[in-house]
Protein backbone atom coordinates (compact mmCIF):
# COMPACT_ATOMS: atom_id res chain seq x y z
CA UNK A 1 0.00 0.00 0.00
CA UNK A 2 1.12 3.38 -0.81
CA UNK A 3 1.27 5.96 2.50
CA UNK A 4 2.50 9.46 3.20
CA UNK A 5 4.88 9.64 6.19
CA UNK A 6 2.88 11.13 8.41
CA UNK A 7 0.24 8.42 7.76
CA UNK A 8 2.52 5.69 7.84
CA UNK A 9 3.22 7.06 11.51
CA UNK A 10 -0.35 7.17 12.05
CA UNK A 11 -0.76 3.23 11.11
CA UNK A 12 2.32 2.76 13.76
CA UNK A 13 0.53 3.96 16.35
CA UNK A 14 -2.82 2.63 15.32
CA UNK A 15 -1.57 -0.77 15.43
CA UNK A 16 0.49 -0.55 18.79
CA UNK A 17 -2.13 0.93 20.40
CA UNK A 18 -4.70 -1.76 19.51
CA UNK A 19 -1.82 -4.47 20.45
CA UNK A 20 -1.52 -3.24 23.50
CA UNK A 21 -3.33 -1.19 26.37
CA UNK A 22 -0.78 -0.03 27.88
CA UNK A 23 0.24 2.42 24.71
CA UNK A 24 -0.64 5.86 25.34
CA UNK A 25 -0.29 9.15 23.19
CA UNK A 26 0.15 12.63 24.79
CA UNK A 27 1.11 15.64 23.85
CA UNK A 28 0.10 19.43 22.77
CA UNK A 29 -3.31 18.96 20.69
CA UNK A 30 -2.53 15.03 20.12
CA UNK A 31 -6.24 15.02 20.48
CA UNK A 32 -7.70 17.87 17.94
CA UNK A 33 -9.42 16.72 14.72
CA UNK A 34 -6.38 18.10 12.87
CA UNK A 35 -4.66 15.58 14.92
CA UNK A 36 -1.12 17.97 16.10
CA UNK A 37 0.32 20.57 13.92
CA UNK A 38 1.68 18.46 11.45
CA UNK A 39 -1.65 16.55 11.35
CA UNK A 40 0.19 12.97 12.26
CA UNK A 41 -2.33 11.85 15.36
CA UNK A 42 -5.37 12.48 13.12
CA UNK A 43 -8.41 9.63 14.63
CA UNK A 44 -6.58 8.15 17.28
CA UNK A 45 -8.79 9.79 19.88
CA UNK A 46 -12.06 8.94 18.44
CA UNK A 47 -10.73 5.25 18.23
CA UNK A 48 -8.90 4.88 21.27
CA UNK A 49 -10.61 8.32 23.70
CA UNK A 50 -9.14 10.14 25.92
CA UNK A 51 -8.03 8.02 28.21
CA UNK A 52 -5.29 7.11 25.90
CA UNK A 53 -5.09 9.97 24.01
CA UNK A 54 -3.71 13.37 26.43
CA UNK A 55 -4.07 16.94 25.11
CA UNK A 56 -1.22 18.22 27.38
CA UNK A 57 -0.90 22.30 28.47
CA UNK A 58 2.34 23.75 26.64
CA UNK A 59 4.71 22.16 29.57
CA UNK A 60 7.22 19.99 27.81
CA UNK A 61 9.44 19.60 31.09
CA UNK A 62 5.65 18.49 32.83
CA UNK A 63 4.34 16.35 30.37
CA UNK A 64 8.05 14.28 29.40
CA UNK A 65 8.23 13.90 32.77
CA UNK A 66 4.57 12.58 33.60
CA UNK A 67 5.62 10.01 30.86
CA UNK A 68 8.99 8.76 32.73
CA UNK A 69 6.64 8.49 35.53
CA UNK A 70 3.78 6.60 33.94
CA UNK A 71 6.69 4.31 31.94
CA UNK A 72 8.05 3.37 35.13
CA UNK A 73 4.61 2.69 36.57
CA UNK A 74 3.45 0.03 33.93
CA UNK A 75 2.70 2.04 30.92
CA UNK A 76 4.31 2.76 27.62
CA UNK A 77 3.52 5.96 26.48
CA UNK A 78 4.56 7.89 23.30
CA UNK A 79 5.09 11.51 23.92
CA UNK A 80 4.67 14.63 20.87
CA UNK A 81 6.88 17.46 20.59
CA UNK A 82 5.38 19.97 18.67
CA UNK A 83 8.43 21.31 17.26
CA UNK A 84 11.68 18.89 18.23
CA UNK A 85 13.83 22.30 19.79
CA UNK A 86 11.69 22.56 22.55
CA UNK A 87 12.70 19.02 24.07
CA UNK A 88 15.45 21.16 25.62
CA UNK A 89 13.12 21.77 28.10
CA UNK A 90 12.79 18.46 28.78
CA UNK A 91 16.78 17.48 28.71
CA UNK A 92 16.79 16.99 32.64
CA UNK A 93 14.00 13.93 32.48
CA UNK A 94 15.23 12.62 29.16
CA UNK A 95 19.25 12.62 30.45
CA UNK A 96 18.71 12.41 34.05
CA UNK A 97 15.83 9.87 34.22
CA UNK A 98 14.37 8.29 31.48
CA UNK A 99 17.91 7.56 30.16
CA UNK A 100 19.43 6.10 33.43
CA UNK A 101 16.67 5.08 36.16
CA UNK A 102 17.12 0.93 34.11
CA UNK A 103 20.63 1.33 35.13
CA UNK A 104 20.73 3.32 38.68
CA UNK A 105 18.39 0.83 40.09
CA UNK A 106 20.22 -2.40 39.08
CA UNK A 107 17.71 -3.39 35.90
CA UNK A 108 14.79 -3.67 38.40
CA UNK A 109 12.65 -1.43 36.09
CA UNK A 110 12.17 -0.05 32.47
CA UNK A 111 11.55 3.14 31.05
CA UNK A 112 9.30 1.67 27.75
CA UNK A 113 8.92 5.54 26.43
CA UNK A 114 9.15 6.80 23.20
CA UNK A 115 9.59 11.02 22.63
CA UNK A 116 8.31 12.06 18.61
CA UNK A 117 9.45 15.41 17.37
CA UNK A 118 8.73 17.22 14.26
CA UNK A 119 12.12 18.36 13.23
CA UNK A 120 14.84 20.12 10.87
CA UNK A 121 14.42 23.29 8.60
CA UNK A 122 13.90 24.52 5.26
CA UNK A 123 10.10 25.12 5.74
CA UNK A 124 11.38 29.21 7.13
CA UNK A 125 10.31 28.49 11.04
CA UNK A 126 13.07 30.49 12.35
CA UNK A 127 15.73 29.81 14.72
CA UNK A 128 14.29 28.35 17.30
CA UNK A 129 11.50 26.25 14.89
CA UNK A 130 14.12 24.40 12.95
CA UNK A 131 16.56 22.85 14.67
CA UNK A 132 17.44 18.80 14.33
CA UNK A 133 18.69 17.76 17.87
CA UNK A 134 20.10 14.49 17.34
CA UNK A 135 23.44 15.61 17.94
CA UNK A 136 22.24 17.14 21.69
CA UNK A 137 21.54 13.79 22.31
CA UNK A 138 23.86 11.32 20.31
CA UNK A 139 26.34 10.89 23.33
CA UNK A 140 23.67 9.81 26.01
CA UNK A 141 24.24 6.34 27.45
CA UNK A 142 20.66 4.79 27.67
CA UNK A 143 19.13 6.77 24.94
CA UNK A 144 18.31 5.65 21.51
CA UNK A 145 17.86 7.91 18.78
CA UNK A 146 15.99 7.13 15.55
CA UNK A 147 15.15 9.26 12.57
CA UNK A 148 13.37 7.21 9.42
CA UNK A 149 13.64 8.50 6.18
CA UNK A 150 11.09 6.89 3.93
CA UNK A 151 7.10 5.83 5.02
CA UNK A 152 8.08 1.89 5.31
CA UNK A 153 11.12 2.94 7.41
CA UNK A 154 8.93 5.13 10.04
CA UNK A 155 5.96 2.41 10.16
CA UNK A 156 8.29 -0.15 11.69
CA UNK A 157 10.78 1.83 13.75
CA UNK A 158 8.23 3.55 15.42
CA UNK A 159 6.73 0.25 16.39
CA UNK A 160 10.33 -1.30 17.30
CA UNK A 161 10.47 2.22 19.09
CA UNK A 162 7.46 1.40 21.33
CA UNK A 163 7.98 -2.41 21.72
CA UNK A 164 11.73 -1.56 23.15
CA UNK A 165 12.08 -1.59 26.98
CA UNK A 166 14.02 1.58 26.75
CA UNK A 167 13.58 5.38 25.92
CA UNK A 168 13.63 6.15 22.18
CA UNK A 169 14.19 9.67 20.80
CA UNK A 170 12.00 9.42 17.46
CA UNK A 171 12.86 12.23 14.91
CA UNK A 172 10.48 13.30 12.20
CA UNK A 173 11.94 16.01 9.88
CA UNK A 174 9.00 18.09 8.77
CA UNK A 175 9.65 18.03 5.42
CA UNK A 176 9.14 14.08 5.12
CA UNK A 177 5.51 14.26 6.31
CA UNK A 178 4.54 14.66 2.91
CA UNK A 179 6.71 12.11 1.20
CA UNK A 180 4.44 8.89 -0.26
CA UNK A 181 6.04 5.70 -0.48
CA UNK A 182 5.14 1.96 -0.51
CA UNK A 183 4.47 0.53 3.00
CA UNK A 184 4.16 -3.53 3.23
CA UNK A 185 -0.20 -4.60 4.18
CA UNK A 186 2.73 -6.43 6.91
CA UNK A 187 5.53 -5.52 8.20
CA UNK A 188 7.83 -7.74 11.03
CA UNK A 189 9.75 -5.49 12.86
CA UNK A 190 13.28 -6.79 13.17
CA UNK A 191 14.83 -7.56 16.25
CA UNK A 192 17.55 -4.97 15.90
CA UNK A 193 18.51 -2.07 13.76
CA UNK A 194 21.15 -1.53 11.24
CA UNK A 195 22.24 0.65 8.46
CA UNK A 196 21.02 -0.02 4.81
CA UNK A 197 22.77 0.10 1.63
CA UNK A 198 20.32 1.75 -0.91
CA UNK A 199 22.39 2.36 -3.33
CA UNK A 200 25.46 0.20 -5.00
CA UNK A 201 28.50 2.25 -6.07
CA UNK A 202 31.92 1.77 -6.00
CA UNK A 203 33.54 5.71 -6.42
CA UNK A 204 32.04 7.23 -3.15
CA UNK A 205 30.42 6.80 -0.20
CA UNK A 206 27.46 8.52 1.13
CA UNK A 207 26.08 8.04 4.82
CA UNK A 208 22.92 10.05 6.10
CA UNK A 209 19.83 9.38 8.02
CA UNK A 210 16.53 11.18 7.76
CA UNK A 211 15.77 13.87 5.25
CA UNK A 212 19.39 14.10 4.08
CA UNK A 213 19.36 11.09 3.37
CA UNK A 214 17.09 11.77 0.22
CA UNK A 215 19.72 14.73 -0.49
CA UNK A 216 22.25 12.06 -0.36
CA UNK A 217 20.41 9.94 -3.14
CA UNK A 218 19.67 13.05 -5.68
CA UNK A 219 23.54 13.93 -5.11
CA UNK A 220 24.59 10.63 -6.29
CA UNK A 221 21.82 10.38 -9.31
CA UNK A 222 23.61 13.97 -10.13
CA UNK A 223 27.03 12.22 -10.43
CA UNK A 224 26.23 9.49 -12.18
Amino acid sequence: MELRYREAINLALREEMAADPRVIVMGEEVASPQGGAFAVTGGLVQEFTTDRVIDTPISENGFVGVAVGAATSGLRPVVEIMFSDFVALAADQLINHAAKFHYMYAGRITVPMVVRAASGGYRGYGATHSQFPAAWFMNVPGLKILAPFSPADARWMLRWAIEDENPVLFLEHKLLYGLTGEVPETAEIPDQISANVLREGTDVTLVGFSYVLGMALDAADQLQ
